[in-house]
């Protein structure tokens, strides 16, 4: 195992990509080295740390980074999933690490999957939390109505499927419009107060995030289906799945075909990193233990 030293590194710990992109990063910890790919899009990587992640650190090397265009990194003019993959590359050999874990959140699933079909050989497992592999899928749109719905208190209703955005739009804002929209994430608002009191400590750009949100026809391969490449990547995977998480949907993780996957499911929404903190943190580095 290759060891670095956070005295080794910048000291303002930011690293300037081969297209001229200042990239934030910051490393923790003792063990393994693992990339954490933040989910959003652009969510940025403080919430994770500072919600339960730092936990991690006890038994691994955690490299925390903003993707370009989001948290404390710079914008850029290429928001491109080409450009995403090399940047967590290019930190790789700018920490000069052989071989890394990824262990991505929510949207961060499509780009670290994407990096391990591209550098399986320096890919050494992939830990998925509560990941997406098809960005706003019709199945998981038409199970978020369904439980906005019922939220609402209102009968669910066949929606045609060119239809099923606007219909998440409309249940979303009235969802919104009685202060619960959040139990898409969490039954439990206090969550929400902690990850907004971190997001107003730490401010950060939103510029990725808002690319790929409003403009889904310039970046179409963020709203792909992968789920099918995933029988071509061979390397250890670890699924963690919640039961009752309502953002990426609580059977899309059934779609995905590694040859060498383990699934655990947890008893909580989308942020079990947080809310299922101990048993999140055991599950991760009994992986990490075996795959070192």
């Amino acid at each position: 195992m290759i060891t670095v030293t956070a005295q080794n590194h910048d000291p303002d710990n930011f690293f300037e990509t081969s297209d001229h992109v200042k990239i934030k990063y910051k490393i923790s910890g003792k063990g393994e080295a693992c990339i954490y790919v933040p989910g959003g899009p652009g969510q940025g990587y403080s919430s994770f740390e500072l919600l339960g992640g730092s936990a991690l650190e006890k038994n691994m090397k955690m490299i925390y980074m903003d993707q370009r265009g989001s948290g404390e990194s710079e914008k850029s003019e290429n928001y491109h999933l080409d450009a995403m993959v090399q940047d967590i590359e290019e930190l790789r050999q700018h920490l000069k690490l052989k071989k890394i874990f990824l262990l991505a959140h929510s949207f961060g699933g499509i780009i670290a999957v994407n990096y391990a079909k591209k550098y399986p050989q320096h890919t050494k497992g992939l830990v998925l939390a509560n990941i997406t592999l098809h960005f706003l899928n019709n199945e998981s749109v038409k199970e978020q109505i369904e439980y906005g719905n019922s939220l609402l208190k209102q009968p669910n209703k066949a929606v045609p499927e060119d239809s099923l955005s606007a219909e998440l739009s409309k249940i979303s804002v009235a969802l919104r419009k009685k202060r619960i929209g959040y139990k898409f994430l969490t039954e439990d608002i206090e969550t929400i107060k902690q990850m907004d009191k971190i997001d107003s400590l730490h401010p950060r750009i939103i510029d990725f995030g808002m690319a790929v949100i409003s403009k889904p026809k310039e970046f179409p391969e963020y709203y792909t289906d992968y789920a099918p490449i995933t029988k071509n990547i061979h390397v250890p995977v670890l699924i963690i799945t919640g039961k009752k998480d309502k953002a990426v949907g609580t059977k899309h993780y059934k779609t995905f075909q590694f040859p060498d996957q383990k699934v655990v499911s947890i008893d909580g929404g989308h942020l079990l990193y947080y809310e299922k903190n101990r048993e999140f943190v055991d599950m991760v580095w009994h992986f990490i233990n075996k795959h070192q």
